[in-house]
């Protein structure tokens, strides 16, 4: 699935979409932290949690299907 995609875009993917927007804080701490105290319970902040941590899912899914295909 991800055999085309090269390791540094998925990090760099990761990195910028795991910090954005840089200031005041990202939006996956603000999210992480609504869905400790559970108040994240709007389908835009699931959503934006679960858009914002794509990249690193990708990252994941291609370094576990790798692993596989390695052994």
């Amino acid at each position: 699935m991800f055999k085309n995609v090269n390791y540094s875009i998925l990090i760099v993917l990761t990195i910028v979409m795991g910090l954005a927007p840089f200031t005041p804080e990202p939006h996956i701490v603000e999210k992480l932290r609504m869905l400790s105290e559970g108040t994240l319970k709007r389908p835009i902040d699931i959503f934006d949690l679960f858009f914002h941590l794509a990249p690193l899912a990708a990252l994941i899914l291609k370094y576990v299907t790798s692993k596989r295909t390695a052994s």
